[in-house]
């Protein structure tokens, strides 16, 4: 008998932890068929909710978070890039690549969990700013974005102008951090079992299998 499960796939659109964490979880979710179905929802975490919207150079603002030279800053990115590729996403952050404000990007993630469209507007942010080096924090952009996932542009551009959702991102975010969750990807099934960090699709089938054994009924 098939199991859903209640997946919550809490993460940043600038994590490039979470792109490998999301690349292994829909792996996985493939090769286990028909032994589960998920109800997939994307939850808000800034990585850097103080950035102002023209964002910072990665470099600088790696060196300046956790103390790494450029050198070592390139040899992640390049681990990072790998790590990718391996669930098939291409990433090209380089030295000049800069870390963005993502409160608005989390805002029109909110409103499309409400219309649908969530996990297509996912992937399309993660496009946006790994792949072609765009703005999470540019209206313009996100707009263009939420088009690329099927979403009505016209929509996605009042939901930015207006604010809204707002408060009830923060409030996602207060309720995961007050969880403990304090480092992205997370990923919280049935709202009980965690499993944290971008994961390969290993880990993440054999998680899932042991999860719907230990829903069996008795």
């Amino acid at each position: 008998m098939t199991k859903t499960l209640k997946i919550d796939f809490v993460s940043d659109v600038s994590c490039p932890w979470c792109v490998v964490g999301l690349g292994g979880l829909e792996e996985a979710l493939r090769n286990v068929g028909d032994l589960v179905t998920a109800d997939i929802h994307f939850q808000p975490f800034e990585l850097n909710p103080n950035m102002p919207a023209g964002g910072q150079n990665i470099v600088e603002h790696v060196g300046e978070k956790y103390g790494a030279t450029a050198e070592q800053s390139a040899v992640n990115r390049a681990a990072i890039h790998a790590r990718a590729a391996e669930v098939g996403f291409t990433m090209k952050t380089g030295p000049e690549s800069r870390i963005y404000n993502t409160f608005d990007a989390h805002r029109l993630l909110h409103w499309a969990g409400i219309v649908g469209g969530q996990a297509e507007l996912k992937r399309a942010l993660f496009d946006a700013y790994f792949t072609n080096g765009q703005s999470p924090a540019d209206h313009d952009t996100l707009v263009a974005v939420a088009e690329i996932a099927g979403l009505d542009g016209a929509q996605a551009r009042e939901v930015l102008a207006s604010g809204r959702y707002a408060d009830e991102v923060r409030a996602a975010e207060r309720k995961w951090q007050m969880a403990g969750i304090s480092a992205v990807p997370a990923v919280v099934i049935n709202d009980r079992y965690l499993i944290s960090g971008g994961q390969p699709a290993a880990a993440f089938e054999q998680a899932l299998r042991t999860i719907a054994a230990e829903l069996e009924p008795a």
